[in-house]
């Protein structure tokens, strides 16, 4: 209860609540933030959910290289600025926020981003941690339906 539900209402509202970033965006972010952290568990999961709404090919050329996807350039621009909020977000500055603004993401989109990499952040570093079993590809889809039905809360 101290830490499960409000993790949980945390990440129903940054992969579910408004934002104009679909929901297979924001499952994309969480893969690529899985990527960035090296956690399999998490990129399977994320890309999973990512791929019930979008092509799988599409979700695999991201997570390969994001910069030469076919996304538009305002996730592209988001996916820079996330990148180094979670590799390097000692180096993180306006700078970074002022080019993803100018790939086309709003002020509220990029604050929704956000929202998702710090959820994932901590979420995948706690799946390395406690070193979650890998599922099949068929259960990483199962979980995928699930979790696009009933969302993150408890």
């Amino acid at each position: 209860a101290f830490f499960s539900t409000p993790m949980g209402a945390w990440t129903q509202a940054a992969m579910r609540g408004p934002s104009s970033w679909s929901i297979a965006e924001r499952e994309l972010m969480a893969a690529m933030v899985a990527k960035w952290n090296s956690c399999p568990f998490c990129i399977g999961a994320h890309g999973a959910v990512a791929a019930k709404t979008m092509e799988r090919s599409l979700v695999d050329a991201v997570l390969i290289d994001f910069r030469s996807a076919s996304i538009s350039e305002a996730l592209k621009g988001t996916l820079a600025f996330l990148e180094i909020m979670t590799l390097r977000p000692m180096e993180l500055s306006a700078t970074h926020a002022q080019a993803a603004l100018r790939s086309g993401a709003t002020i509220a989109a990029l604050r929704d981003a956000a929202a998702v990499v710090a959820v994932f952040n901590i979420i995948t570093r706690y799946a390395n941690a406690l070193d979650f079993a890998m599922p099949s590809v068929s259960e990483f889809d199962r979980a995928a339906s699930m979790l696009l039905k009933r969302g993150y809360a408890s």
